[in-house]
């Protein structure tokens, strides 16, 4: 308990009082109200481009990986020779350090001598700037989300691996072919498995910070301004920690809302075995 108030429950209580504040790092308490609150909302452009940009790369990001991690755990949901190797290697990357991954990822979009762009170049494609432009940064980023979908695919591995085989024996008895049993059987039994991952994504999704810090710097023009990376920047950079403490609440309740329209929505589609849905 005493580490839970000192290390937890404390900070989130003088976060929540500094958001009234102008207190900056070493410097004087001085309580404004709604001041912060109001500076946010009207007049802080780079308030609204973190906001969307962390609003594109989710709802880019999420279904995406979602796609991806549930079409590679079917395929590894197969009987064949070697499969624990397969399962293995493509765990990997998402236990992999994030600083060691971002260096990685930034060779690999290098738009001079990147392996990326050299395998477009094989294939007679133009090459791109990748993190290096504006348009293209976002992206890119989505695309070593997608590489680091291990978490996701053994959540669903596991779901998939917990339908009954019978469920599928009736449905070849009645005729059922793979897309049959693919539409009635798999994806209705593996929804609790979406929505887990939609909501850990959700969450995830906008707390980006290690790939903008180290690779971008939230650049090129503010194309990879994550919100929890502009909470950094008021905070540690400019030192204005009462106005970091207001967007990291913002940046609470953003999530919080989301989370809540996912479980209220989750009545409609998730569907669980033991009650329906």
């Amino acid at each position: 308990m005493v580490g839970f108030i000192v290390w937890v429950a404390g900070p989130i209580v003088a976060s929540l009082v500094f958001s009234f504040s102008t207190w900056n790092a070493g410097g004087r308490f001085r309580f404004v109200g709604l001041e912060n609150y109001l500076r946010m909302a009207r007049t802080d452009k780079l308030f609204w481009k973190s906001l969307l940009v962390t609003t594109y790369y989710s709802l880019t990001s999420i279904p995406l990986t979602l796609l991806f991690a549930f079409a590679i755990a079917v395929l590894l949901n197969r009987k064949v020779i070697g499969i624990s190797l397969f399962r293995t290697l493509l765990y990997l990357p998402s236990v992999a350090p994030s600083v060691a991954v971002a260096m990685l990822w930034l060779w690999l979009f290098n738009p001079d001598f990147g392996l990326l762009n050299y395998l477009l170049q094989l294939v007679g494609l133009p090459k791109l700037l990748w993190i290096h432009d504006e348009v293209q940064v976002i992206p890119s980023f989505i695309l070593m989300n997608i590489w680091r979908m291990g978490g996701p695919m053994v959540i669903f591995l596991a779901a998939l691996q917990g339908i009954p085989a019978s469920l599928y024996e009736a449905a070849e008895l009645d005729g059922g072919g793979w897309w049959s049993k693919l539409r009635y059987i798999t994806l209705p039994l593996s929804t609790p498995a979406f929505f887990f991952n939609a909501v850990m994504g959700i969450i995830s999704s906008f707390q980006v910070f290690n790939e903008a810090y180290i690779m971008t710097d939230g650049g090129p023009n503010n194309g990879s301004l994550f919100l929890v990376y502009y909470v950094y920047l008021n905070a540690f950079r400019y030192g204005r920690m009462g106005y970091a403490s207001t967007l990291a609440w913002a940046l609470f309740v953003v999530i919080l809302l989301l989370t809540l329209f996912m479980f209220r929505i989750s009545r409609n589609w998730v569907y669980y075995e033991a009650k329906g849905r």
